[in-house]
């Protein structure tokens, strides 16, 4: 099973882009951020006709997330709950697999702004609401992953500068604290289980050429629950769509996870 988490920023100009992928990496299941599409216009027949289900989240303008499947997903849950929020920034989903019932999560964590901004104090307060529910989530669904854009660098090796990002959103010490505690869940960075090359990027500026320069960071990540964790073969960036024509400014992740991994 093959999960992959991509922010398109924008899957109305993506989508072509988005049917594409998927056609070469058949997926069984595609987390999608930053849809920028209110719920009734989200293009669901274009999936559909190449052989795949939908569930989604949408906000006209900003944010939005969804969760593309081979297969029908059960128990959705859109947002954190007892978390009030306008905006769309969750979406868990059920997926049957050899193993079990797996729960997958598509999540867009909010960026922040500034450090010490409102924004910023929302980011952290979004976390905290994030860990205590995932850490109810786990009692139910053990074998859990959840995929997204985390805009957040967890290590300075995942950081193209780390001295000029130093104390800037993205990377501040409260952020990757908060990254930390969702670690301390019981899960796992699927990326760093692997041996990696060094400067892998996951997301690039549009401006000042940052992507022909590899000036990125690493901010899109597949955690993996302890049950979870024994299956997974393999988790890579796939750099190929940034080099696209009107390209989205993230890079789909991807992990593997094969069932006959596992000791019996």
């Amino acid at each position: 099973m093959k999960l992959a988490t991509w922010n398109v920023n924008s899957l109305k100009v993506r989508l072509p882009q988005v049917l594409d992928w998927l056609g070469d990496n058949p997926v069984e299941a595609l987390c999608l951020q930053e849809l920028k599409l209110a719920d009734d216009s989200f293009p669901l027949d274009a999936f559909t006709e190449i052989g795949y289900r939908a569930k989604w989240a949408g906000q006209k303008t900003y944010n939005g997330v969804a969760v593309i499947t081979k297969a029908e997903c059960s128990d959705v849950q859109r947002n954190i709950p007892d978390y009030e929020d306008p905006q769309q920034r969750l979406l868990a989903t059920t997926l049957d697999s050899p193993v079990g019932a797996i729960r997958v999560i598509s999540a867009y964590c909010p960026n922040g702004q500034a450090v010490g901004s409102d924004k910023y104090e929302y980011k952290l307060r979004w976390f905290g609401a994030l860990r205590a529910w995932l850490e109810r989530e786990l009692q139910r669904y053990p074998r859990l992953a959840i995929l997204g854009d985390y805009n957040i660098a967890p290590a300075d090796e995942d950081v193209h500068d780390p001295a000029k990002w130093e104390g800037e959103v993205l990377v501040s010490e409260p952020e990757r604290s908060a990254f930390r505690d969702l670690i301390g869940l019981g899960l796992t960075d699927a990326f760093r289980m692997f041996e990696q090359e060094e400067k892998t990027f996951t997301w690039w500026d549009y401006r000042r050429y940052a992507f022909r320069r590899n000036a990125g960071l690493r901010i899109d990540h597949v955690l993996l629950s302890e049950a979870l964790r024994p299956y997974c073969a393999a988790c890579v960036v796939d750099r190929k769509p940034r080099a696209n024509e009107q390209p989205s400014d993230h890079a789909p992740v991807i992990a593997t996870l094969d069932w006959a991994r596992a000791p019996a």
